[in-house]
């Protein structure tokens, strides 16, 4: 990883889906030694606030690294008006990624957390369970289809696959066994729900945490969240000692 930020030239950006969007950049060898699935950029978006905005690391491919995100203020809504040719100043990959040792191992994403899972995928052949709020919401279904052994999607209002949460086919995935791992990133109480589930059903989980950063590298603390480890309550930065985290580790709030 380079120790200060760099340039990236942007090679596309594109629309995915509503308020969805997706960036190639062009990455020089260093940057592309260091991306792992759960790793994450920290883009300057000038526009809305100084702070960077952490992104994860979607794929790679030859010399370009892809990020798939939402717009969800004023600094990605700047971020998704970027076009080829432009330069992005970036800190990264930053972060710790998703073990993929062992297996087989299955992918659970739920909207735009499905974006880190499918680095995953392109790294390692493993089935997946994606949900979405609605098909318009969808992203990437082709990639992971391509990429997965076997991917199932669904949607909360019946408009994509199946009209069920993501977390009702990982339990049914679970319940048919053979998984040694799962893999799992999207929103927090999704998250919270898997870990019950792979509890349950004795199967370790690997969680990608959603959180507001602000340095980025651990000096701030904006980050920190709770966790337990050799018995002991503490605090872990998201940004330094994550986003990835084993499940059985996070202090889950009710």
């Amino acid at each position: 990883m380079k120790s200060g930020s760099v340039f990236c030239e942007v090679e596309e950006c594109s629309g995915l889906a509503e308020n969805v969007f997706s960036i190639w950049l062009k990455a020089d060898r260093e940057i592309l030694a260091a991306a792992q699935p759960g790793r994450f950029l920290h883009i300057l978006c000038p526009e809305g606030s100084l702070l960077r905005r952490p992104i994860s690391i979607c794929q790679t491919q030859g010399d370009m690294l892809r990020l798939v995100f939402e717009v969800k203020g004023e600094g990605t809504r700047w971020l998704s008006r970027r076009r080829r040719g432009d330069s992005l100043d970036i800190l990264g990959p930053l972060g710790s990624g998703f073990d993929l040792s062992g297996g087989p191992l299955l992918l659970a994403g739920g909207g735009i957390g499905a974006a880190p899972l499918l680095f995953c995928a392109q790294m390692k052949r493993c089935d997946a369970v994606l949900g979405f709020a609605s098909g318009q919401k969808a992203v990437l279904l082709s990639e992971f289809a391509s990429a997965c052994d076997g991917a199932e999607f669904s949607s909360d209002d019946g408009s994509l696959g199946r009209r069920a949460y993501v977390t009702e086919l990982l339990e049914e995935r679970l319940r048919s066994g053979g998984y040694k791992g799962v893999l799992a990133c999207g929103p927090e109480p999704m998250l919270r729900i898997a870990a019950g589930l792979c509890r349950d059903y004795s199967v370790p989980l690997q969680v990608s945490l959603e959180q507001r950063m602000g340095c980025g590298v651990g000096a701030c603390l904006v980050c920190s969240c709770r966790i337990v480890k050799d018995n002991r309550e503490g605090y872990a930065r998201v940004c330094r000692d994550g986003p990835v985290f084993r499940a059985s580790e996070v202090v889950w709030d009710d």
